[in-house]
């Protein structure tokens, strides 16, 4: 080994990655080592005299898996929130490497044979779970397969990770490559905050007036506060035909529209050689759903409930804007601006009033308040190397009569800005694994990432509640993987847990930002430094369920067309066919429908670049989880006369849900927790919709 690569940042696997030293310069020569080292892994293992013993081939294959998946998923994060010209295409280099070698793990006939010829009785709890789920996913990854069928399965695997690629990078770039610079006259009604950020957007340019993009943080204020309709027209088209070829000729270069058709092909191949229907049988395959069958039963039950209360949202909006705003027929760029109306006229309040009592620092604290109560940890700062100075390390603690353990710990990375993709998510660092090779307890740490927008002119950054709920939502994905007690590395946390299951933890934490004892805690005014007014948060209170049933059906929309496209693959071979279910089911669905330009679909990211593929369901599926959940502590709390944040109840949840990770089915945590199985009551009187 040169002295290049041994210097190499990507190949110090011993600690925390260092991300402050990784360039792009590095990626190749530390993957091409790694990967080198997985494959004489893979070999040794393999060979007829090596033994079929759990612990003996994790000590040499899954040790060097590890590394080789450290180090990518180091590249792959910082391709996401570091993006420049040169990592790109390092990254895109290295990634057909990388999918090809993954791709011949699963399906390498000789180790199948290996776990085959393995003695269950040799195998404790967890082993015995990850062993199934290792048998199930050979079969899935082709080890079944021969020759000409093998050769053909691996380049699909190799061809849909550089398409699943591409069509982020589009999404990327033209996000970011729009602007529209406006005179400040045209933006009366939007927040100062936000007229602050688009002037010194311009100013960096060189320019007058102010600058709105396409991010979020921008898009979204602008939709809801500005008064002028000319500006939120231009920006709201500009918006849904993103990466399509509706859009402006200097960005029809990013159309992703010839991936989606390329993909969902190869998606379906796949799962003929697999032997199944359609690829949507492949999907529920690792799912607790049994069948798209069972799936869209269950959307189209939830559309029908949802319904009514969803007429009724748009009925009151389409009066409103009549009466009051003298909106006779409002176009698809007015409805989130008459919505934000009609919620200041209905509850006296704005979300704009509600975002200067939520500072990040003072959020922060208040959720991890909550954590450690309800889960008897302590989060504490920590030091670390880190991608951008507005990233944060903390690490969990756990009391023991030998002082304070570290349980885990995460990065977090707030804002948004230019090389960073859109959205918020969690992803794994690392896994807590008992070590093979060292017999060390490896402790899981997780990437904590959100796009909120940056403080200005020396003030903190301010969260609207949405905000709140999402950093909530996405700690609850990280607490899944850190408090896990599971030593197994391919059971431990999020992972092995079924698909439609993984958002449970996330979307169970969402419930604490609607509870007073919690968010009194967590506010504090950007300039006066009071508390949220108890009777503003009523109010919030009261507006919770504002518009819920045109937001339920906006989520079926989603999930039924995402569950259809691959369920009826001979159906949908070019865009305009993905375009006609697309509008079929919001014919079915929506109450509010999309103008005939629209191209969302060409940024739905989730299901083309983000392992969301005949599953985005499962953000529906798994509130049915959460909600009733949560509603254990809502009967503790009502039994004690106490608050949600109960410990008990916190404690039980924590060991059933939290720390059994993937060891064990889904549906077993939730008994195990509930005392029998979810039901759907719960979620609906949540939502107002009981």
């Amino acid at each position: 080994m040169n002295s290049e690569i041994t210097s190499n940042p990507l190949l110090d696997l011993s600690d925390l990655p260092l991300f402050d030293a990784i360039v792009p310069e590095h990626v190749e020569p530390a993957i091409g080592q790694l990967l080198k080292d997985a494959n004489t892994a893979l070999e040794t293992v393999t060979q007829e005299a090596f033994p079929a013993e759990w612990s003996t081939m994790s000590a040499t294959l899954d040790v060097a898996t590890e590394r080789l998946g450290r180090a990518w998923g180091a590249v792959s994060h910082l391709n996401s929130v570091a993006d420049t010209p040169a990592l790109r295409a390092a990254y895109n280099k290295a990634l057909p490497a990388v999918t090809d070698f993954w791709t011949r793990l699963g399906s390498d006939e000789r180790l199948y044979a290996k776990y085959k010829a393995m003695d269950p009785t040799q195998l404790n709890a967890e082993q015995t779970q990850a062993h199934f789920n290792s048998m199930r996913g050979f079969v899935l990854g082709g080890a079944d397969l021969q020759g000409e069928a093998k050769t053909r399965f691996a380049w699909l695997q190799e061809r849909q990770a550089e398409l699943g690629q591409k069509f982020s990078e589009n999404a990327l770039d033209a996000t970011d490559g729009f602007s529209l610079v406006v005179p400040s006259e045209t933006l009366k009604g939007v927040p100062s905050d936000v007229l602050q950020a688009t002037a010194e957007a311009a100013k960096a340019d060189g320019l007058e007036g102010h600058k709105l993009t396409l991010k979020l943080p921008c898009y979204f204020p602008v939709m809801q506060f500005a008064d002028d309709a000319g500006v939120r027209e231009k920006l709201y088209k500009a918006y849904v035909t993103r990466a399509s070829d509706q859009a402006p000729e200097e960005f029809q270069k990013f159309d992703n529209t010839a991936i989606m058709t390329e993909l969902l092909a190869l998606r379906h191949e796949e799962a003929k050689l697999l032997g199944y229907r359609h690829y949507a049988d492949v999907s529920v395959v690792l799912k607790m759903a049994e069948s798209p069958e069972q799936v869209i039963s269950f959307l189209r039950d939830l559309a029908h409930k949802a319904r009514p209360f969803a007429e009724q949202d748009l009925a009151d909006l389409r009066a409103f804007a009549a009466t009051d705003l003298g909106l006779k027929d409002p176009q698809p760029w007015d409805w989130a601006y008459v919505g934000e109306k009609l919620k200041e006229a209905r509850y006296a309040f704005s979300e704009q009033e509600v975002k200067r009592y939520f500072p990040l620092d003072k959020v922060l604290a208040g959720l991890f308040q909550i954590v450690e109560t309800l889960f008897e940890v302590a989060i504490r700062p920590d030091q670390g190397p880190v991608w951008h100075p507005q990233v944060k390390l903390y690490r969990i603690e756990r009391a023991t009569a030998n002082g304070p353990q570290l349980v885990g710990q995460f990065y977090l990375d707030p804002s948004a800005r230019n090389g960073k993709r859109g959205g918020a998510w969690m992803d794994d660092v690392r896994a807590r694994w008992l070590r093979p090779d060292t017999g060390v307890l490896q402790t899981p740490v997780a990437h904590l990432v959100c796009n909120f927008a940056e403080g200005v002119q020396g003030k903190p950054a301010l969260l609207t509640h949405d905000d709140v709920i999402t950093l909530f939502h996405e700690f609850g994905h990280g607490l899944h993987h850190m408090l896990t007690q599971v030593n197994e590395r391919d059971v431990s946390g999020i992972s092995g847990v079924e698909w439609d299951a993984v958002e449970l933890p996330s979307q169970f934490m969402e419930n604490f930002c609607w509870e007073w004892d919690v968010i009194k805690h967590m506010t504090s005014h950007v300039d006066t430094g009071e508390s949220l007014p108890r009777a503003l948060f009523d109010k919030m209170l009261a507006a919770k369920n504002f518009q819920s049933g045109m937001q339920t059906l906006r989520q079926v929309e989603f999930s039924l067309f995402d569950m259809q496209l691959h369920g009826q693959p001979e159906a949908v071979q070019d865009g305009d066919a993905i375009l006609g279910l697309l509008n079929a089911v919001r014919d079915e669905v929506a109450v509010l429908k999309a103008p005939v330009y629209s191209r969302t679909v060409q940024t739905f990211s989730h299901i083309f670049a983000g392992g969301y593929s005949a599953g985005y369901y499962s953000y529906k599926w798994a509130e049915v989880l959460s909600a009733d959940a949560y509603a254990a502590f809502e009967e503790a709390a009502q039994k004690n006369g106490t608050s949600t944040v109960d410990v008990a109840t916190g404690r039980r949840y924590r060991e059933a849900i939290l720390e059994a990770g993937g060891s064990r089915p889904a549906m077993a945590s939730f008994k195990a927790f509930r005392g029998r199985e979810p039901e759907v009551e719960a979620l609906l009187r949540h939502q107002g919709m009981a």
